[in-house]
């Protein structure tokens, strides 16, 4: 098998456990999917290059799973933990999710890897348009810090997620304007910058 059908193979893969599009501007429930009309999908590597990295693994074992083992340690993954969020396990359900779904920043890295149900995690691009990523389970993906993003279950109500963390978590949320802070201006000038030498290749060709 040739290196580029190996890499659609993966692609592929992961696109089971991962879908992400642009979202419509509607006030309805936050649940549902927010498809434009017509839909308008986002392939995983327009997300890698906003910095939203993605991987497909196997949630049924992830206790001796040797791939996410890599990972952790490829990536310094040194702590981890699961939250559950449903009405039934998460106290103050309906204000958490409220809170999850403010746009907000981290100053360090957002890690989830789904082992059970599914959720939507919505990130900015660099147009300030929403794309709404669904991650189910076996799906992780990784948020770089300093992209305003937000979190909401979908209509299942459920998901179980293992978080990652470099060494002690702090899962500080800055809710929009954040603009300022160091992490922001880092993300902002890393991936602004690929965006804009993309455009200009694309101007010239």
């Amino acid at each position: 098998m040739q290196l580029s059908q190996q890499l659609d193979f993966l692609q592929d893969d992961r696109e089971e456990v991962l879908q992400a599009w642009y979202m419509d501007d509607s006030d309805e429930d936050q649940r549902l999917p927010h498809h434009r009309d017509p839909k308008q999908f986002v392939s995983l590597d327009k997300l890698a290059a906003l910095g939203v990295l993605s991987w497909r693994l196997d949630a049924d074992n992830y206790e001796t799973d040797e791939e996410l083992k890599k990972i952790r340690e490829a990536r310094g993954y040194s702590y981890m933990d699961f939250c559950e969020v449903c009405p039934e396990k998460l106290p103050n359900y309906e204000q958490k999710i409220k809170n999850f779904y403010e746009e907000h920043l981290h100053t360090d890295e957002e890690i989830r890897y789904c082992v059970a149900g599914s959720g939507y995690f919505d990130v900015r691009d660099l147009d300030e348009a929403w794309i709404r990523v669904w991650v189910k389970k076996g799906g992780m993906i990784v948020l770089p810090a300093g992209i305003y993003h937000r979190f909401t279950l979908d209509t299942d109500n459920y998901i179980k997620a293992m978080r990652l963390f470099i060494g002690d978590p702090i899962w500080t949320p800055y809710n929009r304007p954040h603009d300022h802070l160091p992490a922001r201006k880092e993300y902002v000038e890393s991936f602004g910058q690929k965006e804009a030498t993309n455009h200009a290749i694309d101007a010239s060709a």
